[in-house]
């Protein structure tokens, strides 16, 4: 099965986990609609389990599909690819599960683990979740041409601007000259982030909005999006450059002892 947010449109994708999934009659419409209309996607491995049995290798993985939609907001999809032995098939092939909703996950997480048996539920509380080497480590820049393209940019930028909740986000001086913004792209920012385990789960990602202006200069606004806040609020903040963006997500995760 392949995961790659790489392959195919966002169309695609979903209808790609649709097709799989035991259970893909429980998403919504609203939801269908939105992932339907992204922009771009991305899926990555959260967490994994296995075990080898008698029965065979048995185990569980769960993928998280990110959806980028127009209006630069997110939309998440959790996939939960699993065995647990119990199907008596000859391919005994593993089974997929998708869900919009984290506590749904959740407990479907728990109930295959529990098939599969092993170490209780509850004294994995607070203990990391696997993921592979490459996706605890900060990625490098992808060189890659933009994609520039003329829809609404200007507006897009004051929206952009907008939701930035940080007090040193872009002032008036670059207000003005986006107003002059006639294309941009849009990129989810190659930089995976450890999510923990538990309830104190966190979220960090990044998005760089890249804009053209009528004088022919490019301006690039990053957007840390992330609940590194005291009650676990998502914010969005917004800077000129990476390396402001990449300082401001690590002194939020220090100053609530988080590790990203």
């Amino acid at each position: 099965m392949g995961h790659s947010g790489a392959d195919g449109t966002p169309s695609e994708l979903m209808d790609g986990l649709l097709a799989r999934a035991q259970n893909g009659f429980e998403i919504g419409e609203a939801v269908l609609a939105q992932a339907r209309s992204a922009l771009m996607h991305q899926s990555e491995l959260r967490s994994c389990r296995q075990c080898n049995e008698q029965r065979g290798q048995l185990g569980y993985s769960t993928y998280r599909h990110v959806f980028l939609l127009p209006d630069g907001s997110s939309l998440l999809l959790w996939e939960l690819e699993h065995n647990t032995g119990d199907d008596t098939g000859e391919e005994n092939r593993p089974l997929h599960e998708l869900y919009a909703d984290e506590d749904a996950l959740a407990l479907a997480e728990r109930r295959v683990h529990e098939r599969i048996g092993g170490a209780r539920w509850e004294e994995l509380d607070g203990l990391p979740l696997w993921l592979p080497d490459q996706l605890l480590h900060t990625a490098e820049p992808v060189e890659s041409s933009r994609a520039y393209v003329a829809d609404d940019s200007a507006d897009h930028a004051r929206r952009v601007l907008r939701r930035a909740e940080n007090a040193d986000r872009p002032g008036e001086e670059t207000e003005r000259l986006l107003a002059t913004a006639f294309a941009h792209d849009i990129a989810l920012a190659p930089k995976p982030r450890r999510r923990s385990g538990g309830p104190d789960a966190t979220w960090c990602r990044f998005y760089e909005h890249a804009f053209l202006l009528a004088g022919g200069d490019e301006i690039v606004l990053w957007e840390l999006e992330h609940n590194l806040t005291r009650d676990g609020r998502l914010v969005c903040e917004v800077y000129l450059d990476e390396v402001s963006a990449e300082l401001a997500a690590d002194r939020h995760a220090r100053a609530l002892g988080v590790d990203l």
